[in-house]
């Protein structure tokens, strides 16, 4: 009866270590296209804020943010596409349709006024939305977000990011460079 109880224990104690061991092998470090997109020049999606300028047009220089569907609402020229967009694309798209019609020769200049959220969830102090800030890293996302909390693991974190408009997700060290819009996810450590 003893053996038979200790050879159940051992079974189910085997059973435990497979299962953790194979949460822990099913996930892959981050692809290569995943740290390739840090060094991308940056695309504006849903969330971005820019500071528009056309030079000696003071009513049609402002702020505007991309709306959820990818689109900023410009004056006399409507809606104009942004998502997946670098800054130099989107000044010209503008600058193209501001000739038809309305300037002879514009000179659109843009910069990020306020870049889009980042999202750090898990093992934290204050898991949450937070505003990025360009060369930010995973360890400074983490501080922002109230340091990690007792169980985290901190030897390194899950990171979700669109690329090319599809969702992907990576194991990548505390080190790593982040970009505006990624989610951060701070596992909990095992022991």
């Amino acid at each position: 009866m003893i053996l038979a109880r200790a050879r159940q224990v051992i079974i189910a104690i085997a059973a435990v270590t497979m299962a953790v061991l194979s949460g822990c092998s099913s996930y892959k470090p981050a692809p290569k296209v995943f740290h390739e997109a840090t060094i991308q020049p940056y695309r504006l999606d849903s969330g971005d804020r820019l500071r528009v300028t056309v030079f000696e047009q003071a009513s049609l220089s402002n702020s505007y943010t991309v709306d959820q569907a990818g689109y900023i609402a410009f004056p006399l020229i409507g809606q104009v596409a942004a998502r997946g967009q670098t800054l130099p694309q989107l000044e010209g798209a503008i600058a193209q349709k501001l000739r038809q019609g309305y300037l002879r020769d514009p000179d659109v200049t843009i910069e990020i006024d306020r870049y889009r959220s980042i999202f750090v969830m898990g093992e934290v102090g204050q898991p949450g939305q937070y505003s990025y800030v360009a060369g930010m890293t995973v360890l400074n996302a983490v501080a922002v977000a109230g340091g990690f909390s007792n169980r985290a693991n901190q030897r390194d974190v899950d990171v979700t990011r669109k690329i090319n408009g599809e969702i992907v997700t990576g194991r990548v060290p505390i080190t790593d460079p982040i970009l505006a819009g990624d989610t951060i996810y701070i596992r909990e450590r095992l022991f």
